[in-house]
């Protein structure tokens, strides 16, 4: 891994794309749970290669941005998690399962994966996307996966005994993909789980357990994701986690936040000691672009409770949802605000 400046900058994972590989209008409506193939616009027998080239634009975009550590995007999947998930087996290839949620005050029924049998992978799922990554760019690399905790929450199960025992066997999924993906030239992997905050009850029963067996025995750096949701779905945010302070005891080595839209409370960010916190410094919420000096005074926020040498700069969430010109207008943003703070240093 290349050695990082004072305040570097990443991306949470994803990035937006192209209006000419997948169908964003579609996309806009819902976060795919099991496969939608046909949001793709491509024909399945140029899909690949359409993914390569879109993700190549993504990375560029991040490195003319400024950004330090980028991702691939996220280029090549529906949503952040159904593409790992959907490829285990254990899986009911004929049949789907539903789950029922509730969003801004009213209940929606889903499609999700329902598991019919003992889980394991059955082969690498993104290592071909990490090694892609890594030979097109000369930056520090981030992959990510989803969280076997999240997974199991957005899922059925018609064989476990419950979702504790589901979450189990798929973090040993997940530990299986870790390892390739350090194998593969990952810098940084991250797992995603969001819905430890949406369901805490359960995540502070076992959620640092799942984590851990998803993370035994790793070596490399790795990073967990938790958030109140995609701002395109989720408008108002609470300004604290019910679920956060409890990952200082899990085996992950950087815990990043959303902050800037939910104008959260970052004293949090003391009872993590640990942890190199990832802190969002770009409200998603809003399609204005920040400023520089508005990025920096969330900066300087955020150093009032964790010094500069465990920060680390981000989004708020993944971009995949905003305008492509928006999300690259924002990382450029918060490129120059870690300027204007270093400077000051």
């Amino acid at each position: 891994m290349p050695r990082q400046q004072l305040l570097p900058t990443m991306v949470v994972g994803s990035y937006p794309q192209p209006d000419w590989l997948i169908d964003r209008e579609k996309l806009s409506h819902f976060v795919p749970r099991t496969r939608v193939p046909e949001l793709w616009r491509i024909p399945e027998q140029w899909l690949e290669q359409a993914q390569d080239d879109a993700t190549i634009v993504a990375i560029r975009d991040m490195e003319r941005a400024g950004v330090d550590i980028v991702s691939d995007g996220e280029i090549r999947r529906e949503s952040y998690s159904n593409k790992f998930s959907n490829a285990l087996a254990g899986l009911d290839r004929g049949k789907e399962g539903t789950l029922t949620i509730s969003n801004a005050g009213r209940s929606v029924r889903m499609p999700v994966p329902l598991f019919s049998g003992p889980v394991r992978r059955l082969g690498p799922v993104e290592v071909r996307d990490v090694a892609f990554l890594r030979a097109n760019t000369d930056r520090t690399i981030k992959i990510t996966l989803p969280g076997p905790f999240t997974m199991s929450e957005q899922a059925e199960t018609s064989h476990h005994r419950d979702r504790e025992a589901l979450a189990m066997e798929l973090a040993a999924a997940v530990n299986e993909e870790v390892r390739d993906l350090f194998a593969a030239g990952a810098d940084i992997v991250q797992l995603d789980e969001p819905w430890m905050q949406r369901f805490p009850a359960r995540a502070k029963q076992y959620g640092v357990k799942v984590v851990n067996r998803a993370l035994a025995g790793i070596t490399g750096t790795t990073a967990i994701h938790i958030c109140f949701g995609y701002a395109a779905v989720v408008a108002n945010k609470p300004s604290s986690y019910s679920f956060l302070t409890e990952l200082e005891e899990c085996a992950v080595n950087q815990v990043s936040i959303e902050a800037a839209q939910p104008k959260l409370d970052l004293a949090v960010l003391r009872e993590l000691p640990s942890k190199t916190m990832i802190v969002g410094v770009l409200d998603l919420g809003d399609k204005q672009v920040e400023t520089p000096e508005v990025i920096a005074s969330r900066i300087e926020a955020a150093l009032k409770n964790v010094p500069a040498a465990r920060l680390i700069l981000a989004p708020d969430c993944g971009m995949k949802y905003l305008p492509r010109e928006t999300a690259f207008g924002k990382l450029k943003a918060m490129v120059e605000g870690a300027k204007l703070v270093r400077a000051r240093r």
